[in-house]
């Protein structure tokens, strides 16, 4: 009988030791593969923005290029999608079930992202590198025949290591893509390689120059009880600004389908309504990722204290003509101009001013996406460890003010953030 136990516990160990061998060279393979597609996307989209911004009248071409986006998208996929039923809901889905990710949808959204910023979109890029990373991931789960369950692992180590070469965040990359699937539950079984895959793409992604973000933020308050008090207030009106932000993204876009049927027609008005919105704007502020506007705010510079109102617009009616990219970096500049806008009508100081931009950086991608791990080794990676107090007091108050509301359509929400309860529903 022992014998037989120590045997069953030998091939036990044994499995164990070949499982993780399997995924410590699929991780490694998948990060060598994805961190160049990363590198390149960096490359090709701080080109395009340089170039807009140098040649403004590329400006003028934003209806164009949405009816671009539209047609490509119409001839890869050989029918229309909605917003809500491609991107990075698709590969969510993929996760969740056995739903395939079409090896096409990586140039695909590679190309298009790369035009809306060329164009003059208000999207992101992380977005476009998760759907990206995870159809590489997909595919190379397909050409060495992975099981589903190994499948949806190698899925999220594609999307953590497009998301640590974009932004340079590895440990927040190797997080996001096991939460963000399910909320109230970890996909731990994807840690090791998720890890290993997000260091390898961000190594890859530093050797050429990218992959790299830290802000430095200093002479904050000290952590007390009337500092604490402000930052829950704050807190607060970041998760309600979150769920009006996904709100307006997933109520608006049924309403325009509804209302205008044809894609193409959608397209050029959405893109139309850009162009004049960024003509009466002034300048290019608003346009891109907002990435300007990030930094002018965190390094104590002057930005227009309600900037994240017209963030907003030009997002939503970007995502609605059909450009590509993702709402995740223009998420940031909205949490950070709202950090502005509370330091403003309040009369903080400068340097309290640009706590409550970086602060409000994560309160609200937190809102917008209900990953509260994510969220906190974001802030840690780009802001340091002094500021923690605030960073975990303000992700913790946004994710249970946001409630059940979300930017991803396709994402569960297995426990209730109230109660734990297992409720099992979607994101409103």
């Amino acid at each position: 009988m022992d014998k037989d136990r120590v045997r069953h516990k030998l091939k036990h160990d044994a499995e164990r030791a070949v499982a993780m061998l399997k995924w410590i060279v699929f991780a490694c393979l998948v990060g060598a593969v994805v961190g160049p597609f990363g590198t390149l996307f960096c490359y090709l989209m701080n080109y395009v923005t340089r170039l807009r911004a140098d040649h403004s009248f590329f400006l003028y071409f934003l209806p164009v290029g949405a009816v671009l986006i539209t047609f490509m998208y119409h001839i890869f996929r050989k029918r229309n999608v909605s917003y809500s039923a491609s991107g990075t809901n698709l590969v969510l889905s993929a996760i969740q079930a056995q739903d395939d990710i079409p090896l096409r949808m990586a140039p695909l959204i590679f190309v298009s992202t790369i035009l809306s910023h060329f164009f003059g979109a208000s999207v992101g890029r992380e977005g476009a590198a998760l759907q990206m990373g995870g159809s590489i991931g997909n595919a190379i789960g397909k050409v060495f025949k992975f099981k589903d369950n190994d499948k949806h692992t190698i899925i999220m180590c594609g999307m953590s290591a497009a998301f640590s070469a974009v932004f340079g965040t590895p440990m927040a990359a190797a997080v996001f893509s096991m939460e963000v699937v399910s909320v109230g539950i970890m996909h731990y079984a994807a840690l090791v390689p998720c890890v290993i895959s997000a260091f390898i793409a961000r190594a890859i992604a530093r050797h050429f120059g990218f992959g790299d973000a830290h802000y430095v933020i200093s002479g904050f308050p000290e952590f007390s009880v009337k500092t604490a008090a402000i930052i829950t207030a704050f807190a607060a009106v970041c998760g309600i600004m979150s769920m009006i932000f996904c709100f307006l993204l997933n109520r608006s876009e049924k309403v325009y389908e509804e209302k205008i049927k044809n894609p193409y027609l959608r397209a050029f008005i959405g893109g139309t309504v850009v162009l004049i919105m960024t003509l009466i704007s002034g300048s290019q502020m608003y346009n891109g990722t907002g990435i300007g506007i990030i930094e002018d705010a965190l390094a104590g510079k002057e930005v227009f204290f309600a900037a994240f109102l017209p963030k907003i617009v030009f997002t939503v009616v970007s995502i609605l003509a059909g450009y590509k990219g993702g709402e995740i970096v223009p998420s940031f500049c909205i949490g950070t101009s709202l950090g502005v806008c509370f330091g403003y009508i309040f009369g903080f100081s400068t340097e309290a001013t640009v706590l409550l931009a970086a602060v409000g950086m994560g309160a609200f991608f937190c809102g917008v996406t209900n990953c509260p791990i994510t969220s906190l080794l974001i802030c840690l990676e780009l802001f340091g460890m002094e500021a923690m107090p605030y960073f975990l007091l303000s992700i913790a108050i946004s994710y249970m003010i946001s409630g059940y509301y979300g930017l991803y359509t396709s994402q569960k929400i297995l426990y209730s953030k109230y109660k734990s309860n297992y409720i099992n529903k979607k994101i409103h």
